[in-house]
């Protein structure tokens, strides 16, 4: 395993964390293999992995749970514990004492080694600002509840340096970064600007949630050209553990096969492993990825609000994501769980919409396309472009 510097602390973080957001489960998502999973984070923790990210919803509360059965037999001195307070359940001030206190029960512990707040927004984090949850958590440290304090954060790179600016004290972030989102969210720009601040950033979705693993052939044909052989899974992490800025990769593994794989790809990697001519390789297949998506959608939101509730860009958004990652299971997962008035299936063909669009999307054309693929199961290559 190789280490790196976790921010301004004296510790140094595996390459390698393991996210505990995608156990494995023998039925629904809230009943995990337990026997499996424990033996996958040993395994991991066996091989020099220090850092384990849960959280309070994942695995339907059961995660925590499960870590807590993980970290017995002394494997809990062996590592630092995260774990995240969920702005969503939080009504009051005296919320955040409720939560804590709940976490450290289900994960059978005193202390929290790193404690998040969860998947800030503009929105979150102004209403959990409000409550005080800086000078709470400060309280939280000063009885010993928790160690240090990060967030973890989804949103546009604005509201990203306003939380980082909005307090002196935070040790860590965690953001969504990969090469598909350099310029997503806190993207490069944010990765750059929490780590001259010193913050140790821990990084989200490597692989977005998994679409990079099993690239389409013409993304895999430049794969191909490489001279230095990988998966696409090792690109995608070689090329975050290429920057220095990157304190951790957090992986959600599923099986032990990608504990091992990953743990030989943490094994291999070092600020400035991949070559310029590597490095444009990446770029490459970013660009060829981004060819592949059908609907010229940049997310400007200018097309809304539409007038019958239809959140347009979020559909444009998942259906675009079905195609270029070949991912239309989890596309029309996400579709089936967006509210019914919000899916594409809503839209009244008014078009008051598409003269707003900077790109000419034939917007009232396009969403029956997106129902059709996404609600009703229909193959992409009966409708292609309308």
């Amino acid at each position: 395993m190789q280490y790196r510097q976790f921010g301004n602390l004296d510790w140094q973080v595996s390459a390698l964390g393991f996210g505990c957001m995608r156990f494995p489960t023998v039925g629904p998502n809230n009943e995990i293999d337990e026997p499996e999973a424990i033996r996958m984070v040993r395994h991991a923790i066996d091989q020099g992995v220090n850092y384990i990210d849960t959280a309070y919803g994942y695995h339907g509360g059961n995660s925590e749970r499960m870590v807590a059965k993980i970290l017995k037999d002394g494997y809990r001195a062996k590592v630092r514990l995260a774990t995240k307070l969920p702005p969503w359940e939080v009504k009051e001030a005296a919320d955040f004492d409720r939560l804590l206190n709940e976490q450290l029960a289900k994960l059978q512990v005193e202390t929290i080694d790193y404690y998040l707040l969860h998947a800030l927004n503009a929105e979150s984090w102004h209403k959990i600002r409000d409550l005080d949850v800086l000078r709470w958590a400060e309280g939280a440290i000063a009885d010993e509840r928790i160690r240090y304090l990060g967030f973890s954060f989804h949103d546009q790179y604005e509201v990203f340096q306003e939380i980082v600016d909005a307090y002196d004290r935070w040790t860590f972030c965690q953001i969504q970064y990969n090469y598909m989102d350099e310029d997503v969210q806190a993207g490069t720009k944010g990765l750059e600007y929490a780590a001259a601040k010193g913050l140790a950033v821990v990084v989200m979705e490597p692989l977005l949630g998994g679409k990079l693993v099993n690239p389409p052939e013409p993304v895999q044909a430049i794969w191909d050209l490489a001279p230095v052989k990988r998966g696409a899974a090792e690109w995608a992490l070689q090329w975050l553990w290429n920057r220095p800025e990157v304190s951790t990769v957090l992986s959600g593994m599923s099986t032990m096969e990608q504990v091992d794989d990953n743990l030989a790809s943490a094994s291999r990697s070092t600020v400035g492993l991949l070559s310029g001519q590597e490095l444009g390789l990446v770029a490459q297949v970013a660009e060829q990825y981004n060819t592949l998506c059908p609907i010229p959608c940049t997310n400007c939101k200018y097309c809304m609000p539409c007038p019958n509730g239809v959140n347009i860009p979020h559909n444009f958004s998942l259906f675009n994501n079905g195609v270029m990652y070949n991912a239309f299971n989890q596309a029309r997962e996400w579709y089936g769980n967006t509210a019914e008035a919000e899916r594409a299936s809503a839209c009244i063909q008014c078009g008051q919409c598409e003269p707003k669009c900077p790109q000419g999307i034939a917007i009232s054309q396009w969403l029956p396309v997106v129902d059709r693929v996404l609600g009703l199961g229909e193959p992409f290559a009966a409708h292609m472009a309308p």
